[in-house]
């Protein structure tokens, strides 16, 4: 979380966490570019979790489906903090 005092994220941060570092920092555009073309299944949970936030639900769906997840009940804030955890966990995340 130290990473949020920058003005750019970290260099070799995986894209994800790139993705979520750039919401972090209001910054919503940056954010779902980085995750717009994506065909993973955690570039597709990043891409309803944006837009959730943005208020476009049905879009969000479109993507937790995409995702083979449901939207979660947790604010946005806790799903930010859930998926940051996720990918910093994850093998491939730097």
């Amino acid at each position: 979380m130290n990473s949020l005092k920058g003005g750019m994220p970290p260099s070799g941060m995986d894209k994800l966490l790139q993705a979520l570092w750039f919401d972090a920092k209001n910054n919503w555009e940056e954010a779902h570019s980085i995750v717009d073309s994506g065909v993973t299944v955690e570039e597709a949970w990043v891409h309803a979790y944006l837009h959730r936030k943005e208020g476009d639900v049905w879009n969000a769906n479109y993507w937790y489906r995409r995702a083979g997840r449901a939207m979660p009940s947790i604010t946005h804030k806790q799903e930010w903090e859930t998926l940051v955890f996720y990918f910093l966990k994850a093998p491939e995340a730097v």
